[in-house]
């Protein structure tokens, strides 16, 4: 008898229909499986057999041959336990197998019968509903993340036995059920750490400020403990919050890289990744046979930190180069190409030379002549053109740190940042992918940051005097408009440009003597 059960394959953060045909005929006792598994999937025969037979249900002792299509995409992982499961038992007419095309199954089976949890649950949850299918059968774990996608039927259980009596009739699977805007907004919360923490520093959390406002990407550059780390780490807490769109791009790829919580269905605070500097370069941008997600796709739509930037090695610092500049990683192998959104904030932190006292107030540099700018040299110039704001973090006097009066808190700052971000959007309402002023392409930013005389002036000197890039007269243009709206100024002003062009500090030409 043949019999169809349905899975699914995730290829970057879209899944794809898995057709499992299942014959069970009789000529001898063999199992033959095809259609392009892994070890893996392979390896399922053992854990059905084990499974089926602690429940005191058997493999039939014919010739099952198993096809997974389509038979030229390869099929990883143990996720298809519980659909080549399904079609066995139906096929051998050892359960019902009416309706149970109607649904996609899914689920990693222990020897005892019992279900592990999965990765990719919610794509995999939108592809069912777009092709129709009833309902998504799949470990209890992950049910609550597949429930937020709206008209299906999501059954989590705990074990096969549950999924055997409900193609029987012998037992109803409770659906589980998720109001998707209540749990967003249930769960909106703020960050713990707070602005009102830092002493000080009042010239960072501007730039801070602006940074987030706009979405530009920041170098804190400084000696140890001038409280570089420390800031960046506050970042988040005056962000915008995720609208429900961010939230279901960014749950996306976090399912797909197994990264949520049993009892997580959505995520709602922005991420904030802070990868170690011995991170290999497939690791921040995504690698792998079947690609996954590196740390520069899981930052999606929330900020990167790399804390000692000098210290990560060149060529994991310069591939980040084209997903900064596009917002998209694409990762190519033999078989297939996937792209992951990669729209982040980078964050960067770094001393200025490698005993970490060069431009310090009070300690002197020992570096040895030409040693700091051989250490600036570590990170390109082409990385550094992608980052908008270059800012100096100097030591707190112990005057300050001494001064227990209240900072302005991290809630205060937000609210102008969301005030900047609501301009922007409404800016930016026919153009889609563009969300904030750091987006902004070259046709854009021709109509958006127009100047006046006095303000083209100021600019051509700066980049004569500095020497600056074409990207990097761009970035400073873009800060600039970020800067105006903070201001709720409808044109960019000299003084607005002038500001922007101090964030520039390593373009300087005397900043490393």
């Amino acid at each position: 008898m043949l019999v169809k059960t349905y899975g699914s394959a995730v290829y970057g953060v879209d899944a794809h229909i898995i057709t499992v045909e299942t014959n069970v005929a009789a000529g001898g006792v063999n199992f033959y499986m095809v259609g392009l598994p892994d070890n893996a999937v392979k390896e399922s025969q053992q854990r059905i057999y084990a499974a089926l037979k602690n429940i005191d249900y058997k493999i039939p002792g014919k010739t099952i041959t198993i096809n997974m299509a389509p038979a030229d995409i390869r099929k990883e992982g143990s996720a298809y336990d519980l659909t080549i499961a399904a079609g066995i038992l139906a096929a051998s007419e050892q359960i019902k197998s009416d309706g149970i095309s109607d649904y996609i199954i899914m689920g990693e089976l222990s020897l005892d019968g019992g279900l592990r949890p999965i990765k990719g649950v919610l794509p995999i949850a939108i592809k069912a509903r777009e092709e129709g299918f009833k309902g998504f059968i799949l470990p209890k774990q992950n049910a609550k993340e597949a429930a937020i996608v709206d008209n299906l039927d999501v059954y989590g259980i705990e074990n096969i036995q549950e999924l055997i009596h409900f193609f029987d009739g012998k037992m109803p699977l409770e659906k589980t059920e998720v109001n998707t805007r209540e749990e967003f907004y249930k769960q909106l919360s703020s960050s713990d750490l707070d602005f009102s923490d830092v002493k000080g520093q009042e010239n960072i959390k501007r730039a801070m400020e602006i940074a987030a406002a706009g979405g530009h990407n920041l170098l804190l550059i400084g000696p140890p403990g001038a409280g570089k780390t420390m800031l960046a780490k506050r970042l988040p807490s005056i962000l915008p919050p995720l609208s429900l769109k961010e939230a279901l791009e960014t749950t996306k790829i976090h399912s797909v890289a197994g990264n949520l919580g049993s009892n997580t269905s959505l995520m709602t605070t922005r991420p904030f990744r802070s990868p170690h500097h011995t991170i290999s370069d497939a690791a921040l941008v995504g690698g792998g046979q079947i690609p996954q997600p590196g740390e520069i796709s899981l930052a999606h739509n929330g900020v990167l930190f790399l804390d000692e930037l000098p210290e990560f090695q060149r060529s994991v610092l310069e591939v980040m180069r084209q997903p900064l500049e596009d917002r998209m990683v694409t990762i190519s192998r033999a078989r297939l190409s996937v792209e992951y959104p990669s729209s982040l904030m980078l964050v960067a932190s770094m001393n200025p030379c490698p005993c970490g006292y060069y431009n310090h107030p009070e300690k002197d540099c020992v570096c040895a002549p030409g040693v700091v700018q051989k250490y600036l040299n570590k990170i390109s110039g082409p990385l550094l053109d992608r980052i908008d704001i270059h800012v100096e973090v100097t030591p707190v006097p112990i005057n300050e740190l001494a001064d227990f009066s209240p900072a302005e808190k991290s809630e205060k700052v937000r609210d102008r940042v969301i005030t900047a971000r609501e301009k922007q959007i409404a800016r930016f309402k026919d153009n889609p992918q563009v969300h904030s002023n750091a987006m902004m392409g070259a046709k854009l930013l021709k109509e958006v940051c127009k100047i006046d005389d006095a303000g083209r002036d100021m600019l051509k000197k700066a980049t004569d005097r500095l020497g600056l890039s074409a990207r990097a007269f761009d970035r400073i243009l873009k800060v600039a408009r970020t800067i105006a709206d903070l201001e709720d100024s409808e044109e960019i002003q000299p003084g607005h440009l002038a500001e922007a062009i101090q964030y520039r500090s390593l373009d300087r030409q005397n900043w490393a003597g």
